[in-house]
């Protein structure tokens, strides 16, 4: 991520008077301005942005009654049941010349029951209830909207708005099903407050199980949530829940946007694993996809009209051509209603508790990333290469979540480190709660790819680990799902490869490829999550080095589950190494679960020493040291402090749970003197094994 301190060449055209004028129009601006005043010249473009959003927001109120009402869609929009037993049925298609609704309940008779046409290419239609008022489309009823176009086409869609679709057996395409159920799910548990330090389980529902099949919600529900909780994480993020006509598309290719994904089980069971997760104390959030959409026509919203526009930008402007999909116009009325109320039904219909959102570099600018090397030059964030539209409906989904939940979670991912991004709009800013630290699995990676360990440099690992923005919060990982794909390396396969195979039993002695593979494999966590951000994040199974890439069923691999699952059951195996990783992440998140380093200010370094390979810090009023050196060992190593008093170890990667050699009395008292060392005005002696991180804590200081 292009961070810190950007290319210092600012504009000169931003006068006093533009500079004042933007202060005056932007609510904190000058907040944001004082914490950097390299941003000042770009103080117009901050206007203009607020100033967007602001009369978007305006406009909303004028015309809608407010953006309370105008994302509430999804309770007009689509086919609902009336009190009377009757059916109101509402669409959003333009560029059609005829809409009507057929299904199961009429016998797919095409044109029994047109629509009335609307303004503003709206169509509706109300089917009164049967004579002795019962349910004239029952819950489970097979649904099709027909669009006639403009060409004379007749066109079988699935609204935009369907809340379950599922595909039978062999079927090609999606049957829109009703969904109604005479008992619906209700809540039993409240939302969990926001936590202090955000640990995150990524996890994706379907891989979640060791058996070659699609797991199902009620699987992860009893057998995977349990887990994540006695790990020490507080948040899930779930990712491939929205509805994906193409399961290897890891959900990221959209088709029913309001549909939770049938082929782990149904919404009820959806709510169940939210309620279960909230039971516990942990937040869930969704893996929203709002920066494009599928191609696919058949189950999805491309060419639901007819045309090639409706939700879409016409044209060039309307396809990602590297991701082969399509470009949402987030200036249409229609699409920001959409989009706005597919954000509130997953608050509301299931309890998420924010977002992660997907491809936000895509929607920020009209380069959509592609071919960008971000240098953190500023003029690279402002102009005409950013669409100010996405960025303008950014900020709303920001501006709407926050207000029906203030204790919701908001993350971009976004390698261009836009500034702002995770300010408050009152700032000018996006008004994202987090960022992805995008930067750091690529740093570790390349280490491990490109360098011999002895060579590895210990400045730039502390650089790339704490090159964030000031007071702009980021989510730090060492790898995430993206890590894990086919084609790609797990941290684990990277470290150990082949062996992971043959020599992860504890029945046999340490290789040396399985003895540095899992001590640096905790190192590397430990100072990503120490060091790296305002929040952590681990992807499933990789916590405990999963022995294996992700790869979902396809004709290249003919459609073999065997790569697309997560084989939970090798950490509970005594026998094998895999316990030990699993354990230190477990006592990781819960050492930090007591001590809130994650909401610590930023840590101070005192050293990182080239020769020695030596990294030492404070954060939360703990002292972090690693040494990543392959071989060298130090003993009464002199380390810098701020506070004087005793210390004692607290984790440790060398202790034998963990898998390591017991170098380290766990009794020893450390005290620190006065005794100035690493511009620290004390300092302490320890005993610093190779390839060992462990974290000493002041027991003087009150917890």
């Amino acid at each position: 991520m292009a961070a810190g301190h950007p290319a210092r060449e600012a504009r000169s055209e931003c006068s006093e008077e533009a500079l004042a004028a933007a202060v005056a129009d932007v609510p904190e601006l000058a907040r944001l301005l004082e914490i950097d005043p390299y941003l000042k010249p770009f103080a117009p473009d901050f206007q203009r942005r607020y100033k967007l959003f602001s009369q978007t927001l305006n406009n909303i109120g004028e015309n809608e009654g407010g953006i309370d009402k105008f994302s509430r869609g999804y309770e007009s929009f689509g086919v609902h049941r009336c009190a009377d037993g009757g059916l109101y049925c509402k669409e959003w298609a333009p560029g059609a010349e005829g809409v009507f609704l057929t299904g199961d309940f009429n016998d797919w008779n095409p044109f029994a029951y047109p629509y009335k046409k609307l303004d503003f290419g709206k169509w509706e239609l109300y089917i009164p209830p049967k004579q002795n008022r019962s349910v004239l489309v029952p819950h489970g009823s097979k649904l099709k909207v027909i669009i006639r176009s403009k060409s004379g086409e007749i066109l079988y869609r699935i609204s935009p708005w369907a809340k379950y679709v599922t595909r039978d057996g062999d079927n090609v395409n999606y049957d829109w099903i009703h969904w109604d159920p005479e008992h619906p799910y209700k809540f039993k548990h409240s939302k969990p407050k926001k936590p202090r330090g955000l640990r995150i389980y990524e996890s994706h529902v379907g891989i979640s199980s060791y058996e070659g099949k699609i797991a199902s919600y009620k699987h992860f529900t009893c057998n995977v949530v349990p887990r994540i909780k006695d790990l020490g994480y507080n948040c899930i993020q779930l990712m491939a829940i929205m509805e994906h006509a193409y399961y290897a598309s890891f959900g990221y290719q959209i088709t029913s946007f309001f549909a939770a994904s049938s082929r782990y089980g149904t919404p009820e069971e959806l709510k169940e694993l939210v309620d279960t997760a909230h039971s516990m104390g942990i937040t869930v959030l969704l893996d929203v996809v709002h920066s494009h959409a599928s191609k696919n026509s058949e189950d999805g919203l491309n060419m639901f009209d007819g045309t090639e526009s409706c939700y879409f930008h016409y044209g060039p402007r309307g396809h990602h051509n590297l991701w082969d999909s399509r470009l949402f116009a987030y200036s249409s009325w229609e699409v920001l209603r959409f989009l706005l109320s597919n954000i509130r039904w997953w608050l509301e219909e299931y309890g998420f508790d924010g977002f992660r959102f997907d491809g936000v570099t895509s929607m920020l600018y009209h380069h959509h990333g592609t071919g960008q090397n971000f240098s953190g030059d500023y003029h690279e964030y402002f102009g005409l290469q950013v669409d100010e539209d996405a960025l303008t409906y950014i900020m709303l989904a920001n501006h709407l979540v926050h207000m029906l939940h203030p204790d919701s979670i908001t993350i971009a991912e976004d390698v261009s480190g836009m500034p702002a991004l995770c300010f408050p709009i009152s700032q000018g800013g996006g008004g994202f709660d987090y960022r992805l630290a995008m930067a750091i699995p690529d740093k570790w990676i390349q280490l491990l790819k490109e360098y011999k360990d002895e060579d590895w440099n210990m400045g730039n690992i502390v650089y790339t680990l704490t090159n964030r923005r000031y007071l702009e919060k980021s989510i730090a990982y060492a790898e995430s799902h993206d890590q894990a794909l086919v084609g790609d390396k797990t941290l684990a396969f990277w470290l150990m490869d082949a062996e992971m195979y043959t020599n992860m039993s504890v029945l046999t002695p340490f290789t040396p490829v399985i003895d540095r593979g899992i001590q640096l494999h905790k190192m590397i966590r430990l100072i990503t999550h120490a060091l790296g951000g305002e929040g952590y994040l681990n992807f499933m199974g990789n916590e405990f080095g999963h022995p294996e890439w992700l790869d979902f069923p396809r004709k290249g691999n003919n459609e073999s589950y065997h790569y697309a699952r997560r084989q939970f059951h090798l950490t509970d195996d005594d026998l094998l190494r895999y316990k030990f990783l699993n354990n230190f992440d477990r006592d990781m998140n819960k050492l930090e679960e007591r001590c809130h380093w994650l909401s610590a200010p930023q840590a101070h370094v005192s050293e990182e020493h080239e020769t020695n390979k030596i990294i030492a810090f404070e954060r939360a009023g703990l002292l972090f040291v690693f040494n990543f050196h392959p071989s060298n060992s130090y003993t009464d190593y002199r380390l810098g402090t701020t506070v004087p008093g005793k210390y004692k170890i607290v984790l440790d990667s060398d202790a034998a749970e963990y898998g390591g050699h017991q170098r380290l009395d766990h009794n020893t008292d450390f005290f620190s003197k006065p005794f100035e060392h690493n511009n620290c005005p004390y300092s302490l002696l320890v005993y610093i094994p190779n390839r060992v991180a462990f974290i000493l804590q002041n027991v003087d200081l009150p917890s």
